[in-house]
């Protein structure tokens, strides 16, 4: 029987930017024999080689340094084993190795996996011990040289597991585990094909038994197939995770796969399905969302979602947000809510060019005044894509006023702009007839 560790939960590692475990979902334990029973049972189980026997007088005395161990007495737990150790002499390989094994516990109780490493490799190198506990033993240490980043050493002792499990159980099958472990190694060493490879027969393995793998095999099978460019796989990969997880960001993340397809419409469904559910609560997941309204003819939708990101405070009413806000309530034809939008965005930005935005929308309300002070505002902070333009919006409003000759100047002005000549100087012989029709009406009626 063995104890599991309490601190087993807890290996991790970094990998490239994702938090993943560093034994996925494999169960780690490195615990020690723990009761008189062990050795009766070790006896029971079928080796195919001989070994000697766990004395009992031995198996006290460590029993004795586990049971300070678990008290948290690690320096007396220490003495007692060294204490062990001063008698190896006469000692037979298989309490050697049972020794080991309890000092590897000690030091990975407390955190000092590199003693707890060196303990369990000596644990493998005192022969002939039970071929189960050489087994569990080298997989441990696997895992926990995965832990500590020695990955060649990972591989090293997976592929000592598999070979005397070949000899033990011939027909038996490299477990997943196995193939998690070196997909992690090959991953961490940027081998993204052999890693690819790896992780897929784990999955398999399990998928073939219609159940499904832990979370965490799938995120690193994501964040393979990502290294590799592969986007079609990686958006596979996220469809399970929506499918068995439904975690919110694996929808967006599935959103965004999509959008990197080109699969737009998919994408948009993807994440108007993921906000019904909730699931779409940062600023920069409703703005991306809102963009996709917008692009998709949506703009009402774009709109409301990122007043809503301002109301919920997830948003802020800055420039870039702000520009974006007015540009949805033009494209629904709602001038009434753009414009004091517009009008906020105009107050924060360095150059003209919302302004003179500004000055077209109010020129199409019939909001002549407020045009001419629009473009007034553009022309003064200047860069501006079309100048030309804004002349031409500021003659046609003073033209509705009936200022002639303003409107005269500025359409001449708008003249100097290849984009707004044409347009200029038909407005300028329109504005001409109108004028002289208008001086001859005021001398008819002085008259």
């Amino acid at each position: 029987m063995r104890v599991t560790s309490k601190k087993s939960s807890h290996l991790s590692c970094k990998v490239l930017g994702l938090t993943l475990c560093a034994v996925i979902g494999l169960g780690f334990s490195v615990s020690p024999l723990a009761i008189k029973g062990a050795q009766a049972q070790e006896a029971s189980k079928r080796e195919t080689r001989r070994t000697p026997a766990l004395r009992v007088k031995v198996y006290d005395q460590l029993a004795r340094a586990q049971a300070l161990a678990d008290e948290n007495k690690t320096e007396e737990a220490l003495e007692a084993l060294d204490n062990v150790k001063s008698k190896a002499s006469s000692m037979n390989s298989y309490e050697q190795a049972m020794m080991y094994n309890f000092y590897g516990f000690v030091y990975y109780n407390v955190e000092r996996f590199d003693e707890a490493i060196a303990s369990f490799e000596q644990v493998v190198e005192q022969q002939p011990i039970p071929e189960s506990f050489e087994l569990s033993t080298l997989f441990s240490l696997a895992q926990l040289h995965m832990m500590r980043g020695n990955y060649d050493k990972t591989v090293l002792f997976l592929e000592r597991w598999e070979t005397l499990n070949a000899a033990v159980n011939p027909n038996s099958e490299i477990p997943a585990k196995n193939y998690v472990l070196k997909a992690q190694a090959m991953y961490q060493q940027k081998s993204y094909d052999k890693a690819a490879s790896f992780i897929e027969k784990a999955i398999k393995i399990v998928e073939a038994k219609d159940d499904i793998p832990d979370e965490n095999w799938y995120v690193l099978q994501r964040a393979v197939y990502f290294e590799l460019k592969q986007p079609e796989k990686v958006k596979d990969v996220l469809l399970k995770l929506v499918k068995h997880f439904d975690e919110p960001k694996y929808w967006v993340q599935l959103g965004g796969m999509y959008g990197e397809l080109g699969e737009e419409k998919q994408q948009l469904a993807i994440l108007e399905t993921a906000y019904q559910q909730g699931y779409i609560q940062s600023g920069s997941d409703m703005f991306n969302l809102a963009q996709l309204y917008y692009y998709h003819q949506m703009p009402f939708k774009g709109a409301r979602l990122i007043e809503k990101g301002f109301e919920s405070g997830v948003l802020d009413r800055n420039l870039k947000n702000l520009k974006f806000l007015s540009q949805c309530w033009v494209l629904a034809k709602e001038n009434d809510e753009a414009v004091p939008v517009m009008k906020a965005a105009a107050d924060l930005s360095d150059d003209g060019e919302l302004d003179a935005q500004l000055g077209q929308i109010y020129l199409n309300m019939e909001k002549w005044q407020q045009a001419i002070s629009a473009s007034e505002a553009a022309l003064s902070k200047g860069g501006l894509r079309n100048e030309g333009t804004v002349h031409l919006v500021k003659g046609m409003a003073f033209f509705n006023v009936g200022q002639y000759n303003d409107a005269l100047n500025e359409l001449a002005k708008a003249q100097a702009f290849k984009s707004s000549r044409g347009m200029a100087q038909q407005w300028s012989k329109f504005v001409e007839t109108e004028k002289v029709s208008s001086e001859k009406l005021t001398v008819s009626l002085s008259q």
